[in-house]
């Protein structure tokens, strides 16, 4: 994965001056000690400064983070805390950015040794929300050495989110396709997030494509593609344009990315791609995706973004499906009933062309697109990636700007299925519990798309809290709710 941010964490301990400094500094090196031997050391940065009333600490702690190389920031109240100095730190600090206070130690040593952190974290919040800052707070925030430590390590992939979207371009080829309005979105949320966006033609993508031709380096690509599929290369005639096609969107990006750290792609794939380009660009996309550049269909804007989002925080490749198609009722009586815990209607199946990259499948083929061959020519449909999704956990997300640009999101975790889909494209038979009702709930009654990002594993907690801190109100946040609890527009008597 090559396309995501590793980061450090700064962790700033804090003392009030009417409380011991030692106090705040042996709390401190004994997080950073617990930290070190569970995770990764590297991870954090331990900067020496101990904050106390004055300002000016807070200046000499913001610069020392900043000289060593520290992208995201732990505010680690080791006694009650400065609650001015402290959350102007946080403030003037332009990453992402947490907090998190010391627990009491002993019965024995309540007098000089005690912190009242539990205290500083209440005042701490409140001035935050004082100076309209954004900042991640555990569950449960206050903790002994071990715990903080463990606060941090579940803050670094939020924080690597955070920071990733902060630092992305979002390359697009378009417009979409006719009759995709549901792809269809305000792009000014984009700019509230710090996203960068591109949009470009779909004439352009084709000239520089038509410049890739005879580039030296297809060769190369085709046999790392040959690799790839293996006993799956299918189509092995098409495979030198879609290495030319791959080279094209690669260089493109190193041309385009700018300022900008990260990078991902959205394409309009139909109907004139195939006449025009001679292939569709399923595998290539799946490819890219692989690498940690998500590349979305039918010009995606939210749909790339939402990918990108997992890819960091799983740091793994993910996947775009159509929330396709129902499971039919045979299928569910010969393969899911008696043998998993879920009724009819938590079941379904996602799909797409072909997207999903070979790592991700339980089989894979390259075929032709079948939906797009019935009204082309079956020689310009060849490229799509074909199989079913690996079982095991997942987690099916999205984030979306409203029409009237607004944001919000649905997470729900849930598995795909040890069931063959006995069906075409890349395609896996989903359960998550009380799909029927989330279905009708919060996908329709939320207008969101048919577009929904696969996380592979359960990223159901990472991914709320990173939409809470970009800015998605929480009450638009959809989930899967378990049955006892009913939803807003949910008919009680139903």
């Amino acid at each position: 994965m090559n396309n995501i941010p590793e980061i450090k964490i700064g962790i700033v301990a804090v003392s009030r001056d009417c409380f011991p400094a030692s106090l705040a500094e042996n709390r401190r090196k004994a997080l950073v000690k617990a930290y070190a031997d569970k995770y990764d050391a590297k991870d954090i940065y331990e900067c020496p400064i101990t904050i106390i009333e004055s300002e000016i600490d807070m200046v000499n702690a913001l610069e020392d983070v900043k000289k060593n190389g520290c992208d995201a920031l732990c505010v680690f109240l080791g006694n009650f805390g400065p609650e001015i100095s402290e959350t102007l730190l946080a403030k003037h600090f332009e990453g992402p950015k947490m907090f998190c206070a010391a627990a009491e130690e002993s019965q024995n040593d309540l007098l000089d040794g005690r912190g009242d952190a539990y205290c500083g974290m209440l005042n701490a919040s409140y001035n935050l929300a004082l100076r309209n800052v954004k900042a991640y707070i555990p569950e449960y925030p206050v903790g002994d050495a071990e715990d903080c430590a463990d606060m941090i390590h579940e803050f670094l992939p939020i924080a690597k989110a955070v920071y990733a979207l902060q630092n992305l371009k979002i390359i697009s080829f378009g417009p979409r396709p006719m009759n995709f309005l549901a792809c269809n979105a305000p792009i000014k949320q984009l700019y509230n997030l710090g996203v960068e966006i591109e949009e470009n033609s779909e004439l352009d993508l084709f000239e520089s494509f038509k410049n890739h031709a005879g580039d030296a380096r297809i060769p190369e690509v085709v046999e790392d593609m040959k690799k790839d599929l293996g006993s799956g290369n299918k189509k092995p005639e098409v495979l030198e344009k879609l290495a030319q096609y791959e080279l094209t969107l690669l260089d493109w990006i190193e041309a385009h990315k700018g300022y900008r750290k990260f990078v991902t792609l959205t394409t309009k794939c139909w109907p004139a791609f195939q006449t025009q380009f001679g292939f569709v660009p399923c595998y290539v996309n799946s490819r890219l995706t692989g690498r940690g550049i998500p590349v979305s269909c039918e010009v995606d804007i939210y749909g790339t973004l939402s990918e990108f989002i997992g890819t960091v925080i799983s740091n793994d490749a993910v996947t775009l499906l159509d929330i396709n198609n129902s499971v039919p009722k045979d299928m569910y009586k010969e393969s899911i009933e008696g043998k998993f815990d879920y009724k009819f209607t938590d079941t379904f199946m996602g799909f797409h062309c072909g997207n999903t990259c070979t790592s991700k499948l339980s089989f894979h083929e390259m075929r032709y697109q079948k939906i797009m061959a019935r009204n082309l020519p079956i020689e310009v449909t060849n490229g799509t990636l074909e199989g079913d999704i690996v079982p095991g956990e997942i987690t099916f997300y999205r984030l979306q700007s409203t029409a009237d640009s607004k944001l919000r999101a649905y997470i729900a975790q849930g598995e795909v299925l040890p069931v063959a889909t006995k069906s075409f494209g890349s395609i896996g038979v989903f359960a998550i519990k009380e799909m029927g009702r989330f279905y009708r709930h919060v996908l329709i009654e939320k207008n969101f798309p048919h577009h929904g990002a696969v996380a592979f594993g359960n990223w159901g907690k990472q991914l709320f809290e990173v939409f809470k801190y970009i800015g998605v109100p929480v009450e638009e946040i959809g989930y899967n709710q378990p049955a006892e609890v009913k939803y807003p527009t949910e008919n009680p008597w139903a």
